[in-house]
């Protein structure tokens, strides 16, 4: 198998069409979940995704250790679903506000060695790995300049990882549109 990655907005499905994915592959699934509960409105969010997943599936929490877990994870007979890209890139952004004026992430060290780590480890991945991202660059241009670097960022990753999987999706209102099947 081989990596897989399918990208929507917020709210449009691509958690669901992950699932579904995996199900359909008939493989023991292992979920990396890569959001903090850090306020109540994250941990509502959290429960109500774990709520949606079938309870035989196993979730492994990792905001920060992507690439390791992975390695650790992936295996012939094994589906596992990172959910989500986006909330771990915000994760290795953390210390993003210490840059300075115009600098961009690969002056942050953490963000620089996972980056990099995970963009070296999906080709030879086994089993079937599955990414969600979000599509955060259809919007409004944010006001701050950590929200303008994050935008940048998440485009740049989806488009490295896009060009890693053979398989890459776009989910809008629910429905899955293939952008790419290799």
């Amino acid at each position: 198998m081989a990596c897989e990655l399918i990208l929507g907005g917020a709210r449009s499905g691509k958690s669901r069409a992950a699932e579904q994915r995996a199900a359909e592959g008939g493989m023991a699934v292992t979920v990396i979940a890569t959001a903090e509960a850090l306020d109540a409105e994250m941990s509502a969010r959290i429960h109500r995704h774990q709520a949606d997943r079938p309870a035989h599936w196993r979730t492994l929490e990792e905001p920060i250790e992507l690439a390791a877990a992975l390695a650790r994870e992936a295996a012939v007979e094994r589906c596992v679903i990172v959910d989500c890209l986006s909330l771990w890139l915000s994760n290795l952004l953390a210390d993003a506000d210490t840059l300075a004026p115009g600098a961009d992430a690969q002056a942050l060290p953490l963000f620089r060695r996972e980056r990099d780590a995970l963009l070296a480890c999906l080709p030879s991945l086994p089993g079937h790995v599955i990414l969600v991202a979000n599509e955060v660059g259809l919007g409004l241009v944010p006001e701050t300049a950590l929200g303008r670097l994050f935008r940048d960022e998440a485009g740049r990753l989806n488009q490295a990882v896009a060009a890693l999987c053979p398989r890459v999706v776009f989910v809008a209102a629910g429905l899955p549109l293939v952008l790419k099947q290799g």
